[in-house]
């Protein structure tokens, strides 16, 4: 998210879309350093579970599974400058292929994150741990974000918002019907305890 936000605020001085599209890229940026500070700071035991627990997936690099905290805003900073330098090269304008390539590239990192949940709800076969509260928040948010593109004037709402804008809503829509058919683990949960609650009555009746 943090990847995607960035690129969306070096999109706008070619593109010179909404500019309240802009600020809330610039407020997700500051609200996504804070959670990412206060993740890792919070974060299990290297040998742990969790998001930051090493995991032998084939990721370059051991890509945002690093040990230490440093090389999180390593990363950060070398993506900033880096896309510093290529705007002062380029000279972002609308119809550029550059200000193009920004604008996509980062609109379509945010509307693939629901992508990695919906393929691992589907190999388990269940939505455990998954919370409805944020999936309802998705949902609302994707309602109120549409529904600004197609209520906004078409210049200051680039085509790129709105397709990537529906394929995200869509995506969420998934983990919704996801989680209506597998629930949330916890009626595999009651099953289990009424397996155990009926071997031990069986025990003790023998």
């Amino acid at each position: 998210m943090l990847t995607a936000s960035i690129l969306k605020v070096f999109y706008w001085p070619g593109a010179r879309y909404d500019i309240a599209l802009f600020v809330q890229a610039m407020i997700m940026i500051v609200v996504q350093m804070i959670l990412l500070k206060v993740s890792l700071d919070n974060r299990p035991s290297w040998r742990g579970e969790g998001p930051f627990a090493p995991k032998a997936d084939g990721r370059p690099f051991n890509f945002w599974r690093w040990r230490l905290q440093r090389p999180y805003w390593e990363y950060l900073l070398v993506l900033i400058l880096t896309l510093l330098v290529f705007h002062t090269f380029n000279q972002p304008a609308t119809a550029s292929s550059y200000t193009k390539t920004i604008g996509y590239l980062g609109l379509a990192i945010e509307a693939t994150l629901p992508l990695p949940q919906i393929f691992a709800n589907y190999r388990a076969q269940s939505c455990k741990g998954f919370r409805v509260s944020v999936l309802a928040n998705w949902l609302i948010g994707d309602t109120m974000k549409i529904s600004y593109y197609l209520a906004s004037e078409r210049e200051k709402v680039p085509w790129a918002f709105k397709m990537c804008g529906i394929f995200q809503a869509c995506c969420d829509a998934c983990l919704g019907a996801q989680y209506f058919i597998y629930g949330n683990g916890q009626e595999e949960k009651y099953r289990a305890g009424e397996a155990e609650m009926s071997v031990s009555r069986d025990v003790r009746s023998s």
